[in-house]
């Protein structure tokens, strides 16, 4: 063997020992620390164990404590800390609303009954409930279901108003609308939808009403025949008396009606 092979062969030997030194203290270097993650402050909060129901009596096994982040748990939210009681206190009282499961229980979501009927311990402060017939041709076909909101039109018949004029003769067909956007309660006795149904047929309709619009409801049921409109889910929170409202108020126009037949029809001015 020669010079340079032994001066090579002494090289390789040098560079796999200094490569297998500094393989070995890689390995045997600690392993980096993971960084220990923040613990966010929690609190526990009443949330419905299951679903709800509009009109339900809740039971503590309706309720239970769920662990909640302190930083998104609203004032509104029951909460352990300030109320351990209320899963028993809260026991009794009624659902204005559906609840859906895990969603947590706010007090302005329940009423206490107090020995009260449904229908008044779920009617808001200041409102009447008042029913009023209807039919399959009255009711928008049965496709008004409880919390729809509806238009009440009134149609009257007048009978010979102008003896010597040009509609002398002839009967007056009337409709205008007495009552915009009021909140239907019940069909029949049926204060929500059950099992999914799009559409009820029913004989009464109970109404939310204010006072003044019950004596309304009330002069117009003896002067005519009512009919339910049915609104837009959109008009829930549209604003009594707008100018939308008002206008619609107004009459399209009058069918002059000659031996059942439709003879012309007035136009109002608006």
């Amino acid at each position: 063997m020669n010079t340079a092979r032994i001066v090579v062969l002494v090289i390789a030997l040098a560079a796999g020992g200094v490569a297998a030194y500094l393989a070995s203290g890689y390995q045997n270097a600690p392993a980096p620390v993971a960084p220990v993650a923040e613990k966010l402050p929690t609190v526990e909060v009443l949330i419905a164990k299951n679903d709800i129901q509009l009109g339900q009596a809740l039971k503590p096994d309706d309720l239970q404590w769920q662990t909640w982040p302190a930083a998104t748990a609203s004032n509104a939210f029951i909460r352990r800390d300030s109320r351990p009681e209320a899963q028993t206190q809260i026991a009794g009282s009624i659902a204005r609303v559906p609840l859906m499961q895990g969603e947590p229980i706010r007090e302005q979501k329940l009423v206490r009954a107090e020995g009260s009927g449904f229908m008044a311990a779920i009617l808001p402060s200041g409102m009447r409930a008042v029913s009023t017939e209807i039919s399959a041709e009255t009711g928008a076909g049965g496709f008004i279901l409880p919390n729809d909101r509806v238009d009440i039109v009134l149609t009257r018949r007048l009978k010979n108003p102008d003896a010597n004029g040009a509609l002398a003769g002839n009967d007056l067909i009337l409709s205008e609308v007495i009552l915009t956007n009021i909140r239907v309660l019940a069909i029949d006795q049926a204060p929500k939808e059950k099992d999914g149904q799009t559409a009820v047929v029913g004989k009464t309709v109970t109404l939310e009403l204010k006072p003044d619009q019950v004596a309304t409801l009330s002069a117009a049921r003896q002067g005519g025949t009512l009919q339910l409109a049915l609104r837009s889910i959109v008009d829930a929170n549209a604003v009594e008396g707008s100018i939308q409202d008002k206008a619609a108020k107004v009459t399209d126009g009058i069918n002059v009606i000659r031996f059942g037949v439709p003879a012309r029809q007035l136009t109002s001015q608006k």
